[in-house]
């Protein structure tokens, strides 16, 4: 019997870190919070919507759940992320304070004028777009 995605199923994503209590700041600094329910001294949970979260784990930590070699992403692109703030104004601000924490800015603003978007790199490289889509337009 094949099954269909729920829209309330959640999502865990886990990334690779190299000092998740950075990784934290870093994130804080650009709007997340986090859930203390799965969050450690091996990694934090980024809270990016009711049913999406991102888990900062150490590269230790990280290793344990896959069998994989865990690669380089100043290296190598193993993904990208991308999440929708509510305006124009909000995807500069974003962007903008991810680079004010220390991460690097990754292509020059793309605005199609429906969408309006920004990418950055984080502490440790995965690449990372914040954008804006007009609601009418969808």
């Amino acid at each position: 019997m094949a099954t269909t995605a729920s829209p309330n199923r959640p999502l865990f994503i886990s990334l690779p870190v190299r000092d998740p209590k950075a990784s934290k700041d870093f994130f804080t600094r650009i709007g997340f919070g986090f859930d203390p329910k799965f969050s450690s001294d091996d990694g934090a949970c980024v809270r990016v919507s009711e049913q999406t979260s991102v888990m900062l784990l150490t590269r230790e930590k990280f290793a344990e759940f896959s069998k994989r070699p865990t690669a380089d992403p100043t290296a190598c692109a193993q993904a990208l992320f991308c999440f929708g703030v509510a305006s124009r104004d909000e995807v500069d601000a974003v962007a903008d304070a991810a680079v004010a924490a220390g991460g690097e800015d990754h292509d020059d603003a793309q605005d199609l004028g429906f969408m309006y978007s920004r990418s950055f790199y984080d502490l440790d490289g995965h690449g990372w777009q914040v954008m804006w889509m007009d609601p009418k337009a969808e």
